[in-house]
């Protein structure tokens, strides 16, 4: 299960998420990434992963499109910090050579 909050101020989206991202909620994130990115290209989104619990294989491949994309990453957690460094790691290594 994940909750994604969304949050909408002068010229910034962000997104809180909580739970898991894997499975079908990977394209429920990807959804909602792709139309706030759609309203206005120049607009800095932001993800704040701090409530997540586990990502799986998807999930991290989404979190490294969205980061070089321009999406910043948020982590306060060390669960999420570690999302974070794997997926900068990732963002600089082209997708087939990950796995």
């Amino acid at each position: 299960m994940l909750r994604v909050t969304k949050f909408e101020s002068t010229g910034r989206t962000s997104f809180k998420l909580e739970g898991k991202l894997a499975g079908s909620w990977v394209e429920v994130m990807e959804q909602c990434w792709r139309e706030a990115a759609k309203g206005d290209a120049q607009a800095p989104i932001a993800v704040d992963l701090s409530g997540i619990t586990y990502v799986d294989g998807p999930g991290t491949d989404l979190l490294c499109a969205m980061h070089r994309s321009g999406v910043e990453l948020r982590a306060v957690t060390c669960l999420s910090r570690g999302i974070v460094e794997q997926v900068k790691s990732c963002s600089e290594e082209p997708a087939e050579d990950r796995h």
